[in-house]
């Protein structure tokens, strides 16, 4: 393939634009904010889960503490009763008697279960107040992710921005070069994320390596306008004065 070194030349413009573009799509892949959010998302599940189990916990309280309240009414209920009985004075002595004694056990009863109560109260305080200290977290990371997608949301439109301006400066350039040219560039480009540098000190500015002394001769005795690529990374190769040939 042919095509004038001027021409030739502006291939590394196009790459540097094609340079610029593949910059920017890595920064979009890996803004730090994306792995900031996956920690966040992890941490958020972990909480939830937290939540989770607190809630449940207090819930069984809140269950064993009806319970308790229940048997307590049963006993009281049963105390009023008995004390209604005694107060009317009806019976015998020995039924008025046994009376007295389940009297006396039913207020040890309610004794023991108020203590019981008073416990799982006090364990449902605690409860409360860590379920309290995950809600917390959770909001506070909540708010910690708005503002890191903000970040991130920011980022990614001027990303957007600069991308849309390094395209609109590479259309009219690509349009202005020859087809083939062009074409070739973009298979190279296509395959090996470059598809055009420069040739200084007898080096490939694509793959970094030495030309050969085969090479070189290979590259002195094609006319100015060929198209000459590299042995080794395939790259178009622009040659200038400072090629070293």
């Amino acid at each position: 393939m042919k095509a004038d070194p001027l021409v030739q030349r502006r291939l590394l413009d196009l790459a540097g634009i094609d340079t610029n573009l593949a910059q920017l799509a890595h920064r979009r892949r890996t803004l730090p904010e994306r792995a900031e959010l996956d920690a966040l998302a992890r941490e958020l599940s972990a909480l939830e889960d937290e939540r989770a189990r607190a809630q449940v916990a207090i819930a069984d309280l809140d269950r064993d503490i009806d319970r308790l309240e229940q048997d307590v009414d049963q006993v009281r209920a049963r105390k009023r009763k008995d004390e209604d009985r005694l107060a009317a004075g009806v019976g015998p002595a020995r039924e008025l008697e046994a009376l007295q004694h389940e009297l006396a056990s039913l207020n040890r009863r309610q004794g023991d279960l108020e203590d019981a109560e008073l416990e799982l109260m006090e364990q449902r305080e605690t409860a409360q107040g860590v379920l309290a200290g995950i809600e917390k977290r959770l909001t506070e990371a909540r708010e910690k992710r708005a503002a890191v997608e903000q970040r991130r949301d920011d980022s990614l439109s001027e990303i957007t921005k600069e991308e849309e301006f390094k395209r609109g400066a590479r259309q009219p350039l690509a349009a202005d070069l020859p087809g083939d040219l062009v074409a070739l560039y973009d298979r190279i480009r296509a395959e090996s994320g470059l598809g055009a540098a420069l040739l200084t000190a007898g080096r490939c500015g694509g793959c970094r390596l030495e030309l050969s002394g085969a090479d070189r001769a290979r590259i002195r005795a094609a006319d100015p306008d060929d198209v000459v690529r590299c042995e080794e990374c395939r790259r178009i190769m622009i040659r200038t004065n400072e090629s070293g040939l």
